[in-house]
């Protein structure tokens, strides 16, 4: 089975070949600390979070980096409106970043840089471009020409002159700076302080880095001169990651990366997402209502990640629904370990091979990380596994054999961990979760039979709640037996 993904770059499917054999170098842009994570974020975390688990459960070792923007004129608008300084902004955000992510179950990044704990690297390269004739100053600032970069545009495939300055709302380039520039698509690499700003010195002057610079030296600094895998969001495909890729390899003469891999973008309801139109939300909201964090992985996993995702109360319900079935596939060995003991003892031993399973999921998830594919076979053996569940508590035994039923739950929960989808049985704790004995419960479910024989509901009642609240479950099937398991 080979590997293929679809590079941004190329257009097309290509098989990945890492640079290094068994090893993987990934850089995720993340977020600029000003606000808290919305459902944006949480998609673009959850895709490269489970991107970077099959990676490794395919033997890979992976090296994961996602940075933080922690200088931005966004961070400084908030810091002046709060009266507080950026440190404090930043920092704020990052912390409750760290908060949202473990709710979500996404796996720390190995590496979280910050734009400025990278200054020097940053000053570095800025200093190189114009070294090389890619940069030039202008009143304390200094510009990228974008011109001198031939390949300009080959990663979002525009030209030159269909370009318009200031393309993505987020290019640091104002009118006022317009008169500095060379040519209207020359953007800043370094900006000169104003009054009330952070800044630090540099050659050109006391300033701050402009924001796609940020990006091209936290990669040169922490994962070298180029990497297998470059990712983020579809909106930062231009100008950032085009802007990177003119920053990088015009000072290093090599690819920044060998594939470049975007996730599509949320809405909500049909409609973009936006403060304006009152359908902003943010991961802590969503936890909030509550909703289960495994609802949200499965939701977004079950789009391929390439296109667009639309968050709807319809889309959240089945997802709901779907991880209640996923959810009691993973219970199941929790649930009937001790039933399952006692059938093991007189079963005739059956032969079953999970390579199948896992063979499925890998020939799936291996065509483009198609996570909706893999997901399927989970939900085959989390049927199986419940049907199975089913006829041991209504019928005493199970067709298949406990072995068998042990190797499919296992490669349940396997599978289930390379997508971050995991359940763990409710602890029991306190005195009315206090363990009783088979003994006890069959004393319980004696002395409940002889109050229904007397017709002593009220007490048949109290004694079936006891032991619902100690985590037994009591089955009556026809004749007057009455079978139990615990939860």
């Amino acid at each position: 089975m080979t590997l293929t993904l679809y590079n941004t770059l190329t257009r097309r499917t290509e098989p990945f070949e890492p640079i290094e054999p068994g090893k993987v170098r990934i850089y995720c842009c993340g977020i600029t600390v000003y606000d808290y994570c919305h459902l944006g974020h949480a998609r673009t975390c959850l895709v490269w979070d489970v991107v970077r688990r099959y990676l490794q459960w395919r033997g890979y070792e992976v090296w994961y980096v996602q940075n933080f923007t922690d200088i931005d004129d966004k961070i400084l608008n908030r810091a002046q409106q709060e009266g507080a300084s950026t440190e404090e902004i930043s920092e704020r955000f990052i912390q409750a970043y760290f908060e949202d992510m473990e709710r979500l179950h996404v796996k720390k990044a190995d590496a979280y840089p910050r734009a400025t704990h990278t200054l020097n690297g940053i000053k570095r390269l800025v200093a190189e471009l114009e070294q090389f004739g890619y940069a030039y100053p202008a009143n304390g600032d200094i510009y990228y020409a974008v011109r001198q970069f031939r390949s300009y545009g080959k990663l979002s495939q525009r030209k030159l002159e269909d370009l318009r300055a200031g393309a993505s709302g987020r290019v640091e380039d104002s009118e006022p700076e317009a008169p500095k520039k060379k040519d209207p698509l020359d953007f800043a690499l370094w900006k000169s302080s104003k009054p009330g700003e952070p800044a630090w010195d540099s050659p050109w002057g006391a300033g701050r880095p402009g924001w796609h610079i940020e990006c091209s030296a936290m990669v040169r600094e922490v994962l070298g001169d180029t990497i297998d895998l470059h990712v983020g969001g579809g909106d930062l495909m231009f100008p950032h990651h085009e802007n990177e890729i003119a920053q990088s390899e015009a000072a290093t003469g090599k690819p920044l990366a060998h594939y470049w891999m975007h996730n599509g973008m949320v809405k909500v309801g049909g409609e973009k997402m936006s403060k304006s139109l009152g359908n902003f939300t943010t991961v802590r909201d969503l936890l909030d209502k509550p909703i289960d964090p495994m609802v949200i992985r499965l939701n977004v996993l079950q789009t391929h990640y390439r296109k667009p995702l639309d968050f709807t109360d319809e889309g959240l319900e089945a997802a709901a629904n779907g991880w209640n079935t996923l959810k009691e596939g993973l219970l199941f060995g929790y649930q009937y370990r001790e039933q399952l003991k006692q059938q093991s003892a007189v079963s005739n031993q059956q032969s079953i091979s999970i390579t199948n399973y896992l063979r499925r999921f890998a020939e799936a998830v291996d065509d483009d990380f198609n996570f909706a594919g893999g997901l399927a076979v989970l939900f085959e053996l989390a049927k199986e596994l419940r049907r199975e569940g089913n006829l041991l508590v209504h019928q005493g035994k199970t067709e298949t054999s406990p072995e068998v039923l042990e190797k499919q739950w296992q490669t349940l929960v396997e599978l289930a961990q390379v997508l971050g989808l995991q359940a763990q049985p409710e602890e029991e704790t306190g005195e009315a979760r206090q363990h009783l004995s088979d003994e006890e419960v069959e004393s319980l479910v004696l002395s409940r039979a002889e109050a229904r024989k007397a017709k002593n509901y009220a007490e048949s009642d109290r004694i079936r709640d006891q032991l619902q609240e100690l985590g037994i479950t009591l089955i009556d099937q026809p004749g007057g037996l009455t079978r139990w398991y615990r939860n």
